[in-house]
């Protein structure tokens, strides 16, 4: 039991990387709150976990639903140990000028903006309990970027970075901060980052670039969390950990 008696808040854990990581952290003793826009999927989530699971519904944008978050994973386990910033979303693969200023907006507020908003709710009940973990979910798109995704790599390239800026100045408060940088996988964005179907042959173009042969799977990524979130990493603030089969080299 690696994380029991500790209690974790997961944006966008409705399904994909968060769902996997909710799941993995309630196997290993943790209280999970799943927060995601999608209510039903949050439910569906929770339920699947069990008692140890709470879901809530909100936008990670709106600076009240994030608060209302936090408070309720405070209230469900009597702290915030755990915050991991997965919720994001991506404009369709093409070129940058085709890009719709509404997209543009969109992307940099589930990105990056909800980091800012996920930080000033957080971070105070965090300094008051004496520390705690954010990992932020950034990407190889922010390390080594594809085209026709400049603006989303952009987004995640601040991520990356911001994740630095914060372990660097939360440390004194005994705030570890990591970021996880996967490349892409078989979730529901993966034809916005392709532009192209999700076919047999259309994905093996993809899967060609990454030198271990294959997309991240959400079980890829939820370890790496549960790793960088347990006391064995103690000691571990400021990476950003590619879990990339090697896409990056």
């Amino acid at each position: 039991m690696r994380l029991k008696g500790k209690t974790a808040l997961v944006t966008g854990a409705a399904s994909g990387f968060g769902a996997a990581t909710a799941e993995a952290f309630a196997r290993e003793g943790a209280k999970v709150v799943i927060l995601d826009l999608n209510g039903d999927g949050a439910n569906a989530t929770a339920s699947h976990i069990g008692a140890s699971a709470l879901a809530v519904q909100g936008d990670v944008t709106s600076a009240t639903d994030v608060v209302n978050a936090v408070a309720r994973t405070r209230d469900f386990g009597g702290r915030v140990d755990i915050v991991i910033n997965n919720a994001g979303w991506t404009h369709r693969n093409k070129p940058m000028l085709e890009v719709s200023e509404e997209e543009f907006d969109r992307v940099y507020a589930i990105n990056v903006k909800s980091i800012y908003q996920m930080t000033n709710a957080a971070v105070p009940v965090m300094r008051e309990q004496g520390g705690g973990v954010i990992l932020n979910i950034g990407s190889t798109a922010g390390i080594r970027p594809r085209p026709g995704l400049t603006w989303y790599n952009s987004t995640k390239g601040a991520v990356n970075i911001l994740s630095r800026s914060m372990a660097a100045e939360l440390a004194p408060d005994k705030i570890r901060v990591n970021c996880i940088a996967p490349v892409m996988g078989a979730t529901a964005l993966l034809e916005s980052f392709m532009g192209m179907p999700d076919t047999p042959e259309n994905r093996a173009k993809f899967i060609s670039t990454v030198p271990l042969g294959r997309l991240a799977e959400p079980s890829d990524v939820a370890s790496a969390c549960l790793y960088l979130a347990s006391d064995e990493a103690e000691f571990i603030t400021g990476v950003v950990l590619e879990v990339d089969g090697g896409r990056t080299i």
